[in-house]
Order: C-alpha cells, then sequence, then structure tokens
C-alpha cells in the first residue's frame, strides 16, 4: 500500500481517482487513454475499464503491459489480478482478426478475413448473423467487399474487433496546398498538437492506416486538422457536416487557408446541389427521402464519385443512415472529427468500426495551459421553482415534469441579472424550448435564432456578433454544432436535451476560442427538479476534462 498515490482499482473495473491528490491531472491525463469516466462527484472520479476505451487504447499504441505498469504507478493498492488477467484477455483479441486483400486474383472482389485463433474461427462459423457475410476457407474467411464495414460492426459487437488493412482507393487526384500566410493577411502555422493529429491519421502510408477518429476540443482548430489530412493525401474529399451555415464556414476556411479556389469547392445542401473537386454537404440532405418507405435519392453522392477522402465533421452526430451507407464504403479513407466520442445512444463502436478508431486524442487543459483554448469557468446556479408551479410539477408525469422545470420563468430574471453584471463579455443565451427563448429575446431586445430561421438570416447575426455589432444572441439547438464565433466569451444556458454530455462539449466549445479575458459558462438548473439529475450527467463531460464545476444557490427569490 502507498497512501502518496491518487488510484484504487477495484475488481469490478472500476478506478477511483482522488481529486484532491497533487498527482490527480498527470494521472487523469494518462489514464482517460484507457478507460471511460464515469461518474465525477466532489472528491472521487470512477472510472471504467471497458473493451473499447482498451481497444481504443491499443490502436493508438497502448499494450497490455504499458497499461499494467501505467495502474501500477498511480495505484494506492494492490491491484486485484483479475483485473490484469481481463485487461489482458481484452487487448489479446486485438490484432486476432485482420481484413486484408484477398490473394486470390481472380476474386479482387473480395477480401479475406484472416483468424489467428482456431477457436474464434469455430466461433464465428456458429453465428448466424454472420453465416450469410462470411464464408469459410480453412481457419479464415472470405467476404464480399460491400460486406466490409457491416462485418466488421458486426465482429466487434461479438467482442472481436478487426484489423482493416485491406487496400484504400486513391480516388481521383487534387491539388491543394496550405497557405503559409492566409488571404486574410495573417500567417498560417501548424500548432504542434495539430501536427501530431495528422501524422497520427496519416501515418507513414502503411495498411491499416488511412481512417479514423481525431478528438480535439472545439477551438483548437479541428478545420486546420481536416484541410492539412487533405492536403497531406491530395485526393478528392467530400465534407460532410450538420447544417448550411458549417458548409459556408468550411468554404470560407478553405478559400482563406488553401489554394483552391472558389470553383474547385462546391455545396451540395437543400437550397445548391453542385459537385466538385472538393464537396460539402450536410447530414440532413443526405438523409431526407419522402417517406420512411423511400430511398435516399442523395446516396448517391457517396457511391458515384471517385473520392479518396470523406471527412465526418462532428462525427459523434452521425445519422443512422449514414452509419450504413458508411459501411459500403470501407475503401474509401475516412476522418472523423469530434470534440467528444460520447454518443448518449451508445453507438460509439459503430464510429469505432465505421469510421475508425481514435487515432489522436488531447486533453482540453492541456491546451488551454498552452494558451490554446480560452480558459474557462463552469458554474451551475440552482433556482427553486415559483410557489404556483410547484403543485402543477409534483402532479406531472416525467415528461412534463422536465418541461416545466426547463422554462422555470425564474431563469429569465436570472438570466437578465446575469447578463447585467457583464457588461464586458460578449454573451451566447441558449435553450431548448423556443417559448422560452422568445421570452428571453424579447426582454433582452437581441437576436433569436431557431431551427425556423433561414440560413440568409442567422448568417446575418452571427457576422454582427463577429464584428461587435450585437453583444448578445439567444440561440436554440441550432448553434450546439460547428459555428465559429470567436469572441463569444459567456455562455447561459436556460435549458439542455436531458443531461446530453456531448450536448454539454459543444455548448462549452461556443466560448473556448483564445481571446483577451477567461471565458464563463453558466448553466441554470431548477432546484428539487429532474434537471438536477440531468445537470450531474452533464457534469460528467466538463469534469473529465479537467474542469472545476461550481454549484451555486439563488436566493435572491
Amino acid at each position: 500500500m502507498n497512501q502518496d498515490k491518487p488510484l484504487i482499482v477495484q475488481s469490478d473495473g472500476s478506478l477511483l481517482l482522488d481529486v484532491h491528490h497533487s498527482s490527480f491531472e498527470e494521472a487523469r491525463g494518462e489514464i482517460s487513454a484507457y478507460a471511460e469516466l464515469e461518474k465525477s462527484p466532489e472528491h472521487l472520479h470512477t472510472y471504467r475499464l471497458s473493451s473499447l476505451s482498451l481497444w481504443n487504447a491499443a490502436s493508438a499504441g497502448w499494450s497490455g503491459g504499458r497499461i499494467s505498469t501505467s495502474l501500477r504507478r498511480w495505484s494506492r493498492y494492490e491491484i486485484p489480478e483479475s483485473i490484469l488477467t481481463w485487461t489482458n484477455d481484452i487487448l489479446s483479441r486485438w490484432g486476432k482478426l485482420k481484413l486484408i486483400q484477398n490473394p486470390a486474383p481472380e476474386r479482387s472482389d473480395m477480401l479475406l478475413l484472416e483468424v489467428s485463433d482456431p477457436h474464434i474461427s469455430e466461433e464465428l462459423r456458429n453465428h448466424k448473423s454472420l453465416s450469410t457475410k462470411i464464408i469459410p476457407q480453412g481457419n479464415n474467411f472470405i467476404l464480399h467487399l460491400l460486406n466490409r464495414g457491416t462485418v466488421k460492426a458486426a465482429l466487434i459487437r461479438l467482442g472481436f474487433p478487426v484489423i482493416d488493412t485491406a487496400p484504400l482507393k486513391d480516388g481521383e487526384a487534387l491539388s491543394i496546398e496550405l497557405r503559409k500566410v492566409c488571404r486574410n493577411g495573417c500567417a498560417l502555422a501548424i500548432r504542434g498538437y495539430q501536427r501530431s493529429a495528422v501524422q497520427a491519421f496519416l501515418g507513414t502510408g502503411e495498411p491499416g492506416t488511412g481512417f479514423g477518429t481525431v478528438v480535439m476540443p472545439c477551438g483548437s482548430g479541428k478545420t486546420v486538422v481536416g484541410m492539412a489530412i487533405m492536403a497531406g493525401l491530395g485526393r478528392r474529399t467530400l465534407i460532410l457536416t450538420t447544417n448550411t451555415v458549417a458548409v459556408h464556414q468550411w468554404r470560407d476556411e478553405l478559400l482563406d487557408k488553401t489554394d483552391l479556389e472558389e470553383d474547385s469547392i462546391a455545396e451540395y445542401t437543400g437550397s445548391r446541389k453542385q459537385i466538385g473537386s472538393v464537396t460539402i454537404a450536410t447530414y440532413q440532405i443526405l438523409t431526407w427521402r419522402k417517406d420512411k418507405n423511400s430511398p435516399y435519392p442523395h446516396f448517391d453522392l457517396f457511391r458515384n464519385h471517385p473520392w479518396g477522402l470523406i471527412i465526418y465533421d462532428e462525427v459523434h452526430l452521425l445519422p443512422a443512415p449514414v452509419f450504413r451507407v458508411t459501411a459500403e464504403l470501407q475503401s474509401v479513407r475516412r476522418l472523423g472529427l469530434t470534440a467528444t466520442l460520447i454518443r448518449e445512444d451508445g453507438g460509439e463502436s459503430d464510429v469505432f468500426s465505421l469510421v475508425g478508431p481514435k487515432r489522436y486524442d488531447v486533453p482540453w487543459k492541456e491546451l488551454e495551459a498552452s494558451g490554446w483554448i480560452a480558459e474557462a469557468q463552469c458554474r451551475e446556479i440552482r433556482v427553486a421553482l415559483p410557489d404556483n408551479l410547484r403543485l402543477p410539477y409534483a402532479m406531472a408525469d416525467k415528461r412534463r415534469k422536465i418541461r416545466i422545470a426547463a422554462e422555470n420563468p425564474r431563469k429569465i430574471d436570472i438570466a437578465m441579472q446575469l447578463v447585467k453584471n457583464h457588461p464586458e463579455d460578449y454573451i451566447l443565451i441558449i435553450g431548448q424550448y423556443i417559448s422560452q427563448l422568445e421570452d428571453m429575446a424579447k426582454r433582452l431586445g437581441a437576436p433569436l435564432i431557431t431551427g425556423k430561421t433561414p440560413n440568409a438570416r442567422r448568417e446575418a447575426i452571427y457576422t454582427r456578433f463577429r464584428k461587435g455589432e450585437d453583444r448578445i444572441i439567444v440561440v436554440s439547438k441550432v448553434a450546439n454544432f460547428a459555428i465559429d464565433l470567436p469572441d463569444a466569451s459567456m455562455a447561459i444556458q436556460l435549458s439542455g436535451a436531458f443531461g446530453s454530455r456531448q450536448e454539454e462539449a459543444q455548448r462549452l466549445g461556443r466560448i473556448l476560442r483564445p481571446k483577451q479575458r477567461n471565458s464563463l459558462f453558466c448553466s441554470l438548473v431548477s432546484r428539487g427538479t429532474a434537471e438536477e439529475d440531468f445537470a450531474l450527467n452533464r457534469q460528467r463531460f466538463l469534469t473529465e476534462q479537467g474542469y472545476r464545476y461550481t454549484i451555486d444557490l439563488w436566493e435572491n427569490e
């Protein structure tokens, strides 16, 4: 036993990390490479070893021995032998299954699934879900190219990750270079961590690279990483993102920071459907169809063009239909960009299998300490329901309770006071419910952006905010993703989506662009309601990134 260490490793796979220990930050940064954060109260954070966390670590070069050494380095007590045995067992599956090019030249439309363990081979033979997709060939199996992604996704659900080293198509060549000086006159220098992310994705060109996910905070330059990878590959590229505003931001960034001309960049959205050497599309247009029984007419954008790279911006938001078509596109290089791989539907394994494993991750607080993103304070303000809403809340069903708590009218008064107390800040007020946001915008005389706001109007409001002509914007969840507002220094969250950690990541990210002042993120929560439970869930993301989260009671009621 060594009381001077911060970690307790338990036999159920949970890791308890002492927040108050002097080595907390260093230990947290290392442990998060191979374990997932589960709970984060004031004194002990709970991480958990899982199959997916270990396979992501393996894809980044972590071995069982290295993880064991790390656990021993930080553990206060003897590590349960069962944990070391289980960890090594899970990691031993990494590399047992490999997809390679079929050595039989007459069957170039087939791939070979190499299985090094005959016991695993026998197990796969007896899985009915795979029987129509893989054909036994000794200990190995052959499968059709079109089933490449489907089989990988099915195998990881069975507990067998696949290292995919089958060839990737080059796609059509694209001449693209990053500028040394942007068109706006600013010098463009790739930061060290951005260069590391690019190198981690590209590797040395060996089989098994050229696809995967890069995890970096909002405001840290994920778009620059994407453009640098485009330049490194020099191939025709399809970029998928969350909305039309984000499409235009990608276009502006490409024109500003690369030597691409306007006629090389095409937009494929609801209002314009063009295809070029670089095409930027929204997930919404790709998943549009007349009704639930109709085909997806725009999926041909994926299939019928010689792409050499597909970039999935905000990859954690991939809709299920795009996952399905991505399963067909396993011969195309794929890059996922995100601030968090958390999916509330548990679909992280699909991102792992179909887009690719995590190739690079960098702690948010590490970039904050280096000045690459703004320092942020996270504050939760709890306010009681008014007397006239307490009985309706008590009598309501679960969904109605959530709505009553979220639309607590006292939140409007608190938000007004916060705005008054921060006259120098550029402020985003964010919420889930339109009537609440309309009330807020009316009280402040501030512009409001919702899903119904036309794109031209949205961009005009964002432009006025960037120019300093408006200091406050009221926004619905449409502003959660891929919106570049570099001067925003304060966010006031009136309500959110049932405690979604990915939403919290995106909303915090709106105020993390580096600037002359620190940023403040305030969440308003109704006391004694379901919102408190949701708030605890959202805290998990913030504390995982190393942020201190203060809770205050609003007493001016």
